[in-house]
């Protein structure tokens, strides 16, 4: 009896999760229905030449499409809804921007469906197959991700780089979107935006965000005043992070000689900061407790990661403009090993620097060609993201366990933004191993 039950809930969540409308209109844009035959429900044949294109705004779901219906051609927009009498309940009937409407595509024709001048909208009855409902539902209930892992084996070499490829596009096009609004938000100030997203990578995911808290709300202009002594810089730093006052020593082996002369520098670094805050009549630190120091390696804690930057911030000043400077990813590197307190380790791990190169340099790089138009800087930035070893992470070793290996980072870039945009939110009709997934197995279009 359990069992039943069970098996009872499962298939009303199926049939709950699939949302028709989104499936007839899958159905339509991909041809999914046999193509020859096809008749309004008053008998017109019809002959599909363009779907036309998806419209995610408000109006009708498809625009520019083009038809024959009854041997005459017909161009605008179609509609699409699971039921005919859908258009009234939306409201279609009173609303003139679906006068242009020339074909309604319904699961159910239970109505006939006028403009708002009172002519007739011709009428098709779409029906989605039964296979591709059944594929569908099981892409939306499947616990194990990818869900769609049973097809990919079968994709070709070609059809998996294509989809890379346009993700990749799609992921330097998301991040240099959130640069530009940065950007914005700091009044067109590339310097600062670039030190404050260089920032929020330093953090490496666990403080990315209190990073970028930390960097947003630095005097930068104070700082500048001092750029030429690094010990100043770092106690305007580590200062306004709340990483001074009762500073503990870092977790790492260490002679009595270095525990003093570290504790001596911590001290002389708290006796800076608080001359240089009553100078520039500074605002409050921050809470120490906002730092997250669990689960975190030693060599990414906060303290350590600032010095980094404090080193990076005196030693480069236009960081920014010799970042786009360098014509290749050797020099970015070079620029990027700043010298540190020697407390604190004096470079940035190879690792860490791919990581700043993937998650920083680059989408700056595309950001800042796309918003001077430069085509050289996103070629260069592609280049770069090509040269770069492809990432370790869950997310990668999870594709590569279904059959898609990264090759370099470019790869792993695409990999990523197709799991977070598509797999985790279940966009998968809009995934093109999606749609092998849906249609595996069905006849060609035409048959």
């Amino acid at each position: 009896m359990r069992a039943k039950i069970i098996l009872f809930i499962t298939f009303a969540a199926y049939f709950e999760d699939i949302n028709m409308e989104e499936l007839i209109s899958y159905a339509w844009k991909h041809k999914i229905y046999p193509i020859l035959g096809l008749k309004t429900v008053k008998g017109a044949p019809i002959e599909v030449l363009d779907v036309g294109l998806s419209n995610h705004d408000a109006g009708p779901d498809f625009s520019g499409a083009k038809v024959k219906i009854g041997g005459q051609l017909w161009a605008g927009n179609v509609e699409v809804h699971v039921r005919a009498s859908d258009w009234h309940r939306h409201g279609h009937d009173a609303d003139p921007a679906y006068d242009s409407v020339i074909l309604h595509v319904v699961e159910q024709a239970d109505c006939e469906v006028l403009r708002a001048d009172g002519t007739p909208i011709p009428t098709v009855e779409l029906h989605c197959p039964e296979e591709v409902r059944r594929r569908y539902g099981q892409l939306r209930l499947l616990d194990r991700l990818p869900a769609c892992h049973a097809v990919l084996p079968q994709l070709s070499r070609f059809e998996v780089h294509s989809w890379l490829t346009a993700l990749q596009a799609e992921r330097f096009s998301q991040r240099a979107a959130l640069i530009l609004r940065r950007l914005d938000r700091l009044g067109g100030h590339w310097e600062d935006a670039f030190f404050i997203t260089l920032a929020r990578n330093f953090g490496f995911g666990l403080n990315g965000d209190v990073f970028e808290s930390w960097a947003t709300h630095l005097p930068l202009r104070a700082v500048d005043k001092h750029r030429d002594d690094v010990f100043q810089v770092e106690a305007l730093f580590l200062g306004q992070a709340g990483l001074l006052e009762d500073a503990e020593l870092p977790p790492v082996p260490l002679t009595d000689g270095q525990q003093k002369a570290m504790a001596l520098h911590l001290r002389r670094l708290q006796q800076e900061y608080r001359y240089l805050s009553r100078k520039f009549e500074l605002a409050p630190p921050m809470a120490a407790s906002q730092w997250r120091l669990l689960r975190t390696r030693p060599n990414n804690f906060p303290r350590q990661r600032i010095m980094q930057l404090a080193g990076l911030y005196q030693a480069e000043e236009g960081l920014f403009a010799r970042i786009i400077a360098a014509k290749t990813s050797a020099e970015v590197r070079a620029i990027l090993s700043a010298s540190t307190s020697p407390f604190f380790g004096r470079h940035i791990t190879p690792a860490a620097l791919d990581l700043i190169l993937i998650n920083t340099i680059i989408p700056f790089l595309y950001a800042y060609g796309d918003y001077r138009a430069d085509d050289s800087l996103a070629e260069r930035a592609t280049q770069w993201l090509e040269e770069l070893g492809p990432e370790n992470n869950y997310i990668i070793r999870r594709w590569a366990a279904a059959g898609i290996h990264a090759e370099c980072a470019a790869d792993s870039q695409a990999l990523i933004q197709l799991q977070k945009e598509y797999c985790d939110k279940r966009e998968c009709l809009k995934c093109r191993f999606g749609y092998r997934f849906l249609v595996a197995g069905m006849p060609p279009k035409g048959d």
